[in-house]
């Protein structure tokens, strides 16, 4: 990220464990699996023994790292996500060596060409514009609360060089399908290489903030955005789950999660503050000042609903073009198109 953007990153890092307890108390009555019974199973049960070899190594940090992950996001450290993060290797998206990773005060190089410094939950960079591999417990946390299931079909939007666009594909299965969306020519060469074994994957070297885009389960996007836009919301499917971070200008915006339902009003709600380098086509200077001042309220966790129109009422958060949020519930809550 560019250096402004990770100074400020930095001046918050202080706070992000007491937003990850906040959204994890409310997951944990979302997901099927209750929180504290997942905090109680620790990374140190995993069995002690001697490495023969250097593959050997890597595949116990790796199951460390899943484990890891899956008990920071609130899910089982045993279950699909984990295993998705167990079976890919990091080393594999995130170029050669040598590694450099964020910390709170710059970028600190990896001391070794050893692919074991990358199985830590920490970001690191990808030598392209700033740009970088993303915090894995974060995109975990996202990836659990949007449930994808077996054959569902996921839109990405900012799939990078593909980590967790393969994260996605192998959640769906074959039977799925996960459209992929990266704008940076340098990045799109090496995602192609890394998705090339995944049939469920298809890759499209364009934004993905702009139509046509697939009808979909899941709209997962990786990249900040100044308002819900119109074709993330026209994609999804009765029930479907849009997740995005909603950004300002400056400082931090949080991760807003949309649900259609019936109607021109759908189910919305943030999970956590999160701050994301912009989705080119997606943001708009108006919207996004606009934004800085209602983050700065500092009452964005009030958020219950979207509604699509220019009519914005009493409760209203915020309002962009073509749409507002409100802090009252959307009257209806089933999904579109599910008879009662």
């Amino acid at each position: 990220m560019p250096t402004l953007l990770f100074l400020r990153w930095a001046s918050r890092c202080r706070s992000r464990e007491r937003r990850r307890a906040e959204y994890l108390r409310e997951a944990a009555a979302h997901l099927p699996l209750q929180l504290g019974a997942v905090q109680l199973a620790p990374v140190a049960e995993m069995p002690k023994k001697h490495w023969n070899t250097d593959a050997e190594r890597i595949e116990a940090h790796r199951e460390f790292f899943a484990r890891l992950i899956a008990t920071r996001a609130g899910v089982s450290a045993d279950g699909e996500l984990a295993a998705a993060f167990r079976s890919t290797p990091r080393e594999r998206f995130v170029g050669g060596p040598p590694w450099r990773i964020l910390t709170r005060h710059g970028f600190v190089e990896a001391p070794r060409n050893d692919p074991a410094f990358l199985y830590q939950d920490v970001v690191v960079w990808l030598g392209a514009d700033g740009l970088n591999n993303g915090e894995p417990s974060l995109h975990a946390m996202c990836i659990a609360t949007l449930r994808p299931q077996k054959g569902d079909r996921i839109v990405h939007v900012g799939a990078g060089t593909g980590y967790y666009t393969t994260i996605l594909a192998k959640l769906v299965g074959e039977r799925g399908v996960v459209d992929a969306y990266e704008i940076e020519p340098g990045l799109v060469r090496r995602a192609a290489e890394n998705l090339a074994e995944l049939p469920q994957v298809r890759l499209h070297a364009r934004s993905g903030a702009e139509a046509p885009l697939p009808a979909c389960d899941v709209l997962y996007v990786s990249a900040g955005a100044t308002a819900p836009l119109a074709v993330w919301l026209d994609a999804l499917q009765a029930g479907g789950r849009l997740l995005f971070p909603l950004t300002p200008e400056d400082g931090a915006g949080g991760m807003l999660l949309i649900t259609r339902t019936d109607g021109e009003v759908y189910a919305a709600r943030f999970l956590f503050q999160a701050q994301f380098v912009g989705c080119m086509g997606a943001r708009d200077e108006y919207e996004g000042e606009r934004l800085e001042e209602a983050f700065r309220n500092r009452n964005w966790h009030k958020v219950k609903s979207l509604h699509r129109n220019d009519a914005p009422g009493e409760s209203c958060w915020i309002a962009g073009r073509g749409w507002w949020l409100s802090t009252e519930a959307p009257p209806v809550m089933r999904p579109t198109g599910v008879d009662g």
